[in-house]
């Protein structure tokens, strides 16, 4: 008999994911050494030699089915797998799964099977027929009321990918402030959303370039706030220019159609991850030698 212990311990000598060290521990009537040799010859072993690199590049995708939408951050190694048929289909089927199932966050979406596959293994899975380390990195779930409409936007095919929600019906508006999000990068979508202790370091680092640059005591809070004010330009969307009318804030322009915007969330892939400087003929090499 095959008891989890057994299933755990070649595991994590392997790497590969429960359902195949299962299946090798059968296969080969429980012999350890055997099963890590199925693995082996199946190719399956070779996630674990993997994942220590970083996995930098990939995709992210938004799916959206009546009031509820899914965005899903996927990553590879290289550039080159991203645009891979077996890695798109890969990223569009944890997003449809996701979106068709009860999970509200990643903790649960981590649980959902595909096929009779947890999506865990389903990733190991994967690492071993595309060749390089992959990565779910990252998945959210938005829900909307019914007089709400969601705006989607996807830049350089999946590299950045943006989701509003606005009051009302106007689905070309939402789309233009997906875009907005898409392009702006902002961090935050109005003041009321921003950290205190963000603000509060942004003010002290304001206050010390106002001294060095030698301007008027009496004036410095004056300049700072002024100078904070730009700041909220940059990181909150409704202070943000708006891109197609750039003489008004979007906040103004939203008023301006009678809607109001309710959410965003932005996706960069591999924002945040430390990426291994490598030229070109490194990369290509790296997928001869894969």
């Amino acid at each position: 008999m095959i008891s989890a212990s057994m299933v755990k311990e070649l595991r994590e000598a392997s790497g590969a994911g429960m359902l195949d060290c299962k299946k090798a521990l059968e296969a080969t009537n429980g012999d350890m050494g055997a099963a890590i040799d199925w693995l082996r010859e199946k190719g399956i072993s070779k996630a674990a030699k993997k994942s220590t690199r970083i996995a930098a590049e990939g995709l992210a995708t938004v799916k959206i089915k009546d009031n509820k939408a899914v965005l899903v951050e996927v990553n590879s190694e290289t550039d080159f797998v991203a645009k891979n048929e077996e890695f798109k289909s890969l990223v569009n089927t944890l997003a449809e799964a996701i979106l068709n199932s009860d999970a509200k966050d990643m903790d649960s979406a981590l649980k959902i099977e595909i096929e009779g596959k947890k999506i865990e293994d389903l990733i190991i899975e994967k690492i071993s027929t595309i060749g390089e380390k992959l990565s779910f990195r990252r998945c959210e779930i938005v829900e909307k009321e019914d007089n709400q409409v969601f705006g989607e936007y996807s830049h350089m095919g999946g590299k950045i990918v943006a989701l509003v929600v606005l009051d009302g019906e106007d689905e070309s508006l939402a789309k233009d402030i997906a875009m907005q999000a898409a392009a702006m990068k902002p961090l935050y979508l109005n003041r009321d959303e921003v950290p205190s202790d963000v603000i509060e370091k942004e003010r002290t680092i304001l206050m010390e370039q106002a001294e060095n640059e030698g301007l008027d005591s009496n004036k410095l809070p004056m300049i700072v706030n002024g100078r904070l004010n730009k700041y909220y330009e940059e990181i909150c969307l409704v202070d943000q220019p708006f891109i197609k009318e750039n003489k008004m804030k979007v906040s103004k322009y939203v008023e301006s159609k009678h809607s109001n915007i309710v959410k965003f969330v932005r996706y960069e892939v591999g924002e945040g991850i430390e990426k291994k400087e490598e030229n070109f003929a490194d990369e290509v090499m790296k997928q001869i030698n894969n």
